[in-house]
């Protein structure tokens, strides 16, 4: 795990990748272009040790696929002090790469002034959540710092495969499509919980839909922020067949109090599974949101055979 600012002392880096040998070798990872913006990891929710410790990850990852990559962390509801906010994140990459130019030129080195964004900034989103954007869009207004907001992370193949993953460590699916082995606690229906409502939803529905496709059970999409959607859902799978379901949050951890998904669980009568957390799709995406934004985009990342 590393800092916002680099690896802590002590702890294990994440290095590329050896190159492999042959010809079907991959290709060779890019490096993040010199002066590249910053990206920005725009994380929601009330911010905790664990909240960071997530944050912390999941910007680990994204540096372990772009060697040379600035990844910063700001919270949306931090405190400057041991959170810091998203405004002031930006403020400050701003500032260091003014000194950076004004230095170069002091020492009377050739040096192009700074142009294009000071950051690109990820949400930590697995969906859309209009609240929560208008916050970090005010943020980067606030800022008055030319940085660029991208999409959320899904809907994408990889969140399904996540999905799936947080399940099967549950006991609440199997772990590999081929059915080599059963699980007595396996769900034969997922609900599928997001935050955000109506447009969260059908965004989640997407990836239901791929989620489906992996467990070949039914997975229907509800709103753990609108009062009774996840009981509807759960009755509507139990009425079409399904005795034993199971509740997979569409979220990545900190947009919401997790309290909210055990009691969602508990009134649906059905076991949950963890939220995505600092799963590597989590990583790998939100770097992907970034080097599309720069056009830099070595591949984007594809969800794990099966």
């Amino acid at each position: 795990m590393s800092s916002p600012t680099g690896p802590a002392s002590g702890l294990p880096v994440r290095m590329p990748r050896p190159r492999q040998p042959g010809r079907h070798r991959r290709p060779e990872p890019l490096a993040a272009p010199e002066g590249a913006p910053a990206l920005v990891l725009a994380v929601p929710g009330t911010p905790s040790a664990a909240v960071r410790g997530l944050a912390e990850e999941v910007v680990s990852i994204a540096r372990s696929e772009l060697p040379g990559l600035d990844a910063r962390i700001g919270y949306v509801d931090g405190d400057d002090t041991e959170f810091p906010t998203l405004r002031a994140v930006l403020a400050h990459a701003a500032d260091e790469r003014t000194t950076r130019y004004e230095q170069a030129l002091a020492a009377g080195v050739e040096a192009k002034a700074p142009e294009g964004p000071v950051a690109v900034v990820v949400p930590l989103l697995a969906g859309p959540d209009s609240a929560l954007l208008r916050q970090m869009r005010q943020a980067l207004m606030d800022s008055r710092v030319a940085a660029e907001l991208t999409d959320v992370l899904g809907p994408h193949p990889l969140l399904a495969e996540a999905l799936h993953v947080r399940l099967s460590e549950a006991g609440l699916a199997r772990a590999d499509r081929a059915r080599l082995f059963t699980v007595a606690t396996a769900a034969d229906g997922i609900v599928l919980a997001s935050v955000g409502g109506e447009e969260a939803v059908q965004a989640a529905g997407i990836t239901g839909m791929l989620l489906a496709a992996r467990l070949a059970v039914p997975v229907m999409a509800a709103a753990l922020d609108q009062e009774g959607s996840i009981m509807s859902v759960a009755e509507q799978l139990r009425s079409s067949g399904s005795q034993q379901l199971a509740l997979a949050p569409y979220l990545i951890g900190p947009e919401i109090d997790a309290t909210l998904i055990e009691e969602a669980a508990k009134e649906a009568g059905c076991s949950a599974a963890e939220a995505l957390g600092p799963y590597p799709a989590v990583g790998k995406l939100a770097l992907a949101k970034y080097t599309s934004a720069l056009g830099i985009t070595p591949q984007q990342p594809q969800g794990a055979a099966h």
